[in-house]
């Protein structure tokens, strides 16, 4: 039968951290530019934005007023998206990550599931391009969904390997982690496990009650391998995600001119392996989160 009837959320990283526009010129850093991007990828089938915040120069930030400016700015650009905000900071004081989810209430929060080595290497260079440890110890987890669940915030599992996905366990007997889960696997960094099809598989495998039963899953494939991955995804019933956080360019070497380019990319690849874009609706229904009555700007 053709799977054609089964939605895949397709969610968008709007503009992480890290990269720059020296790097590539479509990464947004004002909140209109922010708004102008999720417009981009929701017509292209997204029905989740990932959010780092950035000042308009394009510093990566942790205040609340400028994921508050930028929420806003999407919000009122697009109507209605699954929001979805980045809690992963190295030297950033919990307090202050936690500060911005109490505050702003964001559908969806992150959260990197073990400590781990985080890093990037190039053979070119013959050095890391960056490298650095987060610390994720379970206390750290269990404060961050003690919060998460008193907020009404459903909690991202990033599983950068598969002891981290078999870290839900203990957690789901603790009841602080509940049905429907999203969990997402990710590949392609340093540290984590190596990027290839094969993982996809043996880390899908490896989700409590299997990847068929009570589980959203999804891919998120860093560098270009991503593109491979998210294939693999698509055709073992996964979800998949792409932007410009994870990947700059399309897979014939192309750099994307917009987050859009990238999420049209993965929207095409579902449809082509008989599946399709989940609505924003689908998207809330299969996650468990109701959309939120946000007050006007």
């Amino acid at each position: 039968m053709s799977r054609f009837e089964d939605p895949v959320i397709i969610s968008c990283s709007i503009s992480g951290a890290i990269a720059n526009r020296e790097q590539c010129p479509a990464i947004p850093y004002t909140p209109e530019e922010y708004a102008a991007e999720a417009r981009r990828a929701v017509d292209e089938g997204a029905s989740q934005i990932h959010i780092h915040a950035r000042t308009p120069d394009g510093t990566p930030s942790y205040e609340i007023e400028d994921f508050r400016a930028i929420t806003e700015a999407i919000l009122a650009e697009v109507g209605d998206v699954i929001v979805n905000y980045s809690t992963g900071a190295i030297g950033v004081p919990m307090e202050k990550r936690l500060a911005y989810l109490r505050e702003l209430k964001p559908d969806v929060a992150a959260l990197n599931m073990s400590s781990m080595n985080y890093a990037k290497y190039s053979r070119r260079r013959k050095d890391f391009v960056f490298k650095a440890v987060f610390e994720n110890s379970f206390d750290t987890i269990i404060e961050f969904l003690t919060a998460m669940r008193e907020l009404g915030i459903k909690p991202e599992h990033e599983c950068f390997d598969a002891g981290h996905v078999a870290n839900l366990d203990p957690l789901i007997d603790m009841g602080l982690v509940t049905e429907p889960h999203q969990i997402s696997l990710v590949m392609g960094v340093n540290g984590g496990i190596r990027p290839t099809s094969r993982n996809v598989g043996v880390m899908a495998e490896q989700i409590p009650g299997g990847p068929d039963r009570g589980a959203n899953w999804q891919v998120i494939g860093i560098s270009r391998d991503q593109w491979r991955l998210l294939s693999t995804a698509l055709t073992l019933g996964g979800n998949v995600r792409a932007g410009l956080e994870d990947n700059l360019y399309l897979p014939d070497g192309e750099m994307a001119r917009s987050n859009g380019d990238l999420i049209a990319k993965a929207r095409q690849m579902a449809e082509d392996v008989g599946r399709r874009a989940a609505t924003v609706a689908e998207a809330r229904a299969m996650l468990g989160v109701p959309k939120r009555e946000r007050a006007a700007a």
